[in-house]
C-alpha cells in the first residue's frame, strides 16, 4: 500500500460524524489540491476540532504508474472514494511524497 503524504489544515465541520477535514498537498507540477472529506479518511492520530493544525497525514492511494526515471508518479485515490475540491482523483505526484506507512 501507498500513502501520499498531505497537510490536513483545518477542521470543517463536526457534521456528519466524526467530523470533516481539509486536507492539501503540492503535485509535481506545483500545483496545490485540496480534499474534504471524513478525519479517518487520513492517517493521523486522532484528529479533532482542538488539534493544533497543520497535522502532517497521508492518504491511502494507488500507484498507476512511475515515469522513466522513478521521480514521478501517477496516483489514483478513488480507493476510499476521495476525490479533490475539483472532482479530481488521479494526480502526478513525486515520489518522494509516497510513504508505505
Amino acid at each position: 500500500m501507498a500513502f501520499l503524504r498531505c497537510e490536513v489544515v483545518r477542521w470543517v465541520d463536526d457534521e456528519p460524524q466524526p467530523g470533516l477535514v481539509e486536507a492539501r498537498f503540492t503535485d509535481a507540477h506545483q500545483r496545490e489540491w485540496a480534499f474534504i472529506d471524513k478525519c479517518p479518511v487520513f492517517t493521523g492520530d486522532n484528529l479533532t476540532s482542538d488539534s493544533l493544525y497543520p497535522v502532517v497525514v497521508g492518504v491511502l492511494c494507488d500507484v498507476l504508474t512511475t515515469d522513466g526515471t522513478g521521480n514521478t508518479v501517477t496516483i489514483s485515490v478513488a480507493r476510499w472514494g476521495l476525490e479533490s475540491l475539483e472532482g479530481d482523483i488521479e494526480f502526478e505526484v513525486r515520489a518522494d511524497q509516497l510513504t508505505t506507512s
